[in-house]
């Protein structure tokens, strides 16, 4: 009957993941400890460089860094907790007790996937309400190297918008007055994706209709002629919200955002599938956490007076961190777009979930 149920015991259930939660989150504490002296010592110098900044700058980045670095490595904190935790439980026995009892391996290891996913949890509303905020705040003070942030003074530069098969430049973008200006346009004119003419014009703004470009000129490809046009309504069906949409950065913001972000992007005619990929993996990065306990589960079954316990510790932590490794590159092929947004995201997820599986049935079951 025990093989029938996913917990045969509650008391056990509780040891398992009470010893699971306590390494995990120690680990984590010692790591973001030296981690974040670490980063420290590269980075005060910097701060205190900049006239006017303080022991008190030192310590607001601090506070702005130290969720980044809990981010990073609570995973890598997950997977040596579990390797602690069923090292411990096999010298002592208990895992030959548990199994004597009836119990199959997914049944030892079902308190540790529990415990795992209250960590996911955790992890994906801390990255939710506290890491993209920190990130979006020192990403903003580092781009003015810990220098007093400036006011917004509204201007936009190098900004395209895409309208149907045309493409559009404008130099600078003015959000800051009644009317939004653009500055050096230049809109691109393709007929079947091969470009036919470059429409150009010192300035442009927003009129019913359109928009109205001041001292336009038209390059014919074919002949090489310029025909100066003068004022012109141009581009019919570009919204001027298109070209107030800021560069979207996908770890500044929490997932409902983010999400908003890439509709009004792809509306726009501007490529998403990296900020896609960022979309999938705020969902998929806290669930690797679960993906721990089966990949770190060789550790637990073997008898440890065999002299492999530490060969297959050292195994459990290498698929681990292969696990990370294929991750990043996932993400960075993504990026790349050589990776679809949902294989770059979930692609090493699923794919190290079967090989663990894999390990353990074989293995043990």
């Amino acid at each position: 009957m025990h093989q029938l149920h996913f917990f045969p015991s509650r008391t056990m259930a509780l040891y398992v993941g009470r010893l699971f939660l306590i390494r995990s989150f120690s680990i984590l504490f010692a790591l973001v400890l030296i981690l974040q002296t670490l980063d420290l010592l590269g980075e005060s110098g910097k701060i205190l460089a900049v006239a006017g900044n303080s022991d008190s700058d030192v310590w607001r980045y601090v506070g702005m860094r130290l969720p980044q670095i809990i981010e990073t490595f609570l995973p890598f904190s997950v997977l040596l907790g579990t390797i602690l935790t069923l090292i411990t439980l096999n010298q002592n026995s208990e895992v030959v007790a548990m199994k004597a009892s009836g119990m199959s391996a997914h049944q030892v290891l079902a308190p540790l996937f529990l415990a795992a996913l209250l960590v996911a949890a955790i992890s994906f509303a801390f990255n939710e309400r506290i890491v993209t905020r920190s990130t979006a705040a020192l990403g903003a003070w580092q781009k003015v190297e810990y220098a007093q942030i400036p006011r917004d003074n509204g201007v936009r530069s190098n900004i395209w918008v895409r309208d149907g098969d045309n493409l559009i430049n404008a130099t600078t973008v003015e959000t800051g007055g009644p009317a939004i200006i653009l500055r050096g346009v230049t809109i691109y004119e393709r007929t079947g994706g091969v470009l036919s003419s470059m429409l150009k014009a010192d300035s442009a703004r927003s009129v019913a209709g359109g928009w109205e470009l001041s001292g336009a000129t038209r390059f014919l490809r074919r002949s090489g002629t310029v025909e100066p046009l003068g004022t012109i309504i141009a581009a019919k069906n570009v919204r001027p919200d298109q070209f107030t949409l800021a560069q979207v950065d996908g770890d500044e913001l929490p997932f409902l955002q983010l999400r908003a972000a890439i509709a009004d992007l792809e509306a726009a005619g501007r490529p998403v599938n990296a900020l896609k990929g960022v979309l999938w993996h705020k969902i998929s990065g806290p669930l690797s956490a679960i993906l721990m306990p089966l990949l770190g589960a060789v550790a637990a079954f073997g008898l440890a007076r065999s002299g492999k316990l530490f060969i297959r510790a050292i195994f459990g932590m290498a698929l681990g961190f292969a696990y990370f490794v294929a991750d990043n590159f996932a993400l960075a092929m993504g990026d790349l777009g050589a990776y679809s947004p949902f294989l770059a995201a979930w692609g090493p997820f699923i794919l190290f979930a079967l090989i663990g599986e894999m390990i353990l049935i074989r293995t043990e079951e």
